[in-house]
């Protein structure tokens, strides 16, 4: 980290975390934050549900929330990136304060409520979206909507053409009744209508599905069959969590949803299960704590094609992304895997 990164980090820190948020993507915007360009090799390579990444670090969902510094994070080092989630109306989302920095633990809460520009403004910038860079968009639903899981179709049919990937996010747990549609009955009708609507592309993109870290082990394996039999191409593992075991930050008892450093067994925990009830049948995406290349490895080898990552940025700053993309190469020629496919599920068993 520059000495230039770690001024601006503590100058971030003395902030109240969203106007910290919302400066910094000001700062991409404006070429104030240096990058170091997308970090690959052959042995950082992998394919993705059918795309091509040039590493398998990605950009998790919520940091760039309206697509607003797409060209500046297409230098930052990832191999892919995720923007959103967006609704088919623009929402304020919940009341302020809703995002909060838990440094004692390497952590965050937010409870943000899906506020966004909505899919008209998300449609036009990513029609402008820099060539070379795989974005993909995370799906939502309107708070008041009566209808969540048209919603969702809905924001595909709209954005999907922009796009390389979309995922379903039904795991948030800052939405009133969302987690809701994680059952199996309301997830198979939910995916059937997203999948229609996907197959009406001119360019059908692959659709994932983001679940939550709290569900029981017999609720995880409904959503296993019903991701399988809806031919959802991946899952993303994991959302944020409502667990609070363990923190020693003063903002723990705030609610909303917890990610970061806690996350992380608990989320690769989920990630292993999944992979054994999948059995391969499709690639799974490892999120929740990652915070070095060390852990990206651990949930490769836990099953994962591809991990992403947000939390860690608040306190590692974008420099830790290319870092990590050389030290993970590093670790996959000691361990004497020629790329990353090599490795995945490797670990699995250590994680069940």
């Amino acid at each position: 980290m520059s000495l230039i990164e770690r001024a601006g980090l503590a100058l971030a820190h003395r902030l109240d975390p969203e106007t910290a948020h919302g400066l910094s993507l000001r700062a991409l915007r404006l070429g104030l934050v240096p990058l170091a360009g997308v970090v690959t090799s052959p042995r950082l390579r992998v394919t993705l549900a059918g795309i091509d990444l040039p590493n398998p670090l990605g950009l998790a969902a919520g940091f760039d929330k309206n697509a607003v510094a797409l060209r500046p994070l297409a230098r930052a080092g990832f191999g892919f990136i995720e923007v959103g989630a967006t609704t088919p109306r623009p929402q304020p989302g919940n009341p302020r304060p809703r995002l909060f920095r838990l440094s004692d633990d390497a952590a965050a809460i937010n409870r943000f409520g899906f506020n966004n520009d909505g899919m008209e403004a998300m449609a036009a910038r990513l029609a402008q979206r820099p060539r070379g860079m795989v974005i993909g968009l995370n799906l939502g639903a309107n708070k008041d909507s009566v209808d969540r899981a048209e919603d969702f179709a809905r924001v595909l049919a709209r954005c999907g053409p922009t796009v390389d990937f979309a995922t379903v996010n039904v795991s948030s747990p800052n939405t009133e009744r969302l987690r809701d549609l994680q059952g199996a009955g309301a997830l198979a009708a939910l995916l059937a209508g997203v999948m229609e609507a996907r197959d009406w592309l001119a360019r059908p993109i692959p659709v994932f599905l983001k679940i939550a870290p709290d569900l029981t082990a017999d609720a995880l394996a409904d959503v296993a069959e019903v991701a399988v039999m809806a031919r959802v191409d991946g899952i993303i593992a994991t959302n944020t969590t409502l667990a609070r075991d363990g923190l020693k930050s003063p903002q723990a008892d705030e609610k909303g949803g917890l990610s970061g450093a806690p996350l992380f067994e608990r989320s690769t925990r989920v990630l292993a299960q999944l992979s054994a009830l999948t059995a391969g049948q499709m690639p799974l995406i490892g999120v929740g704590g990652v915070a070095s290349a060390e852990q990206a490895f651990q949930k490769i080898r836990a099953g994962a094609t591809a991990v992403q990552l947000y939390t860690a940025l608040v306190y590692r700053g974008l420099s830790l992304i290319p870092q990590m993309a050389r030290d993970l190469d590093a670790i996959l020629a000691r361990h004497g895997f020629a790329n990353v496919a090599e490795a995945v599920g490797t670990g699995r068993a250590d994680w069940l």
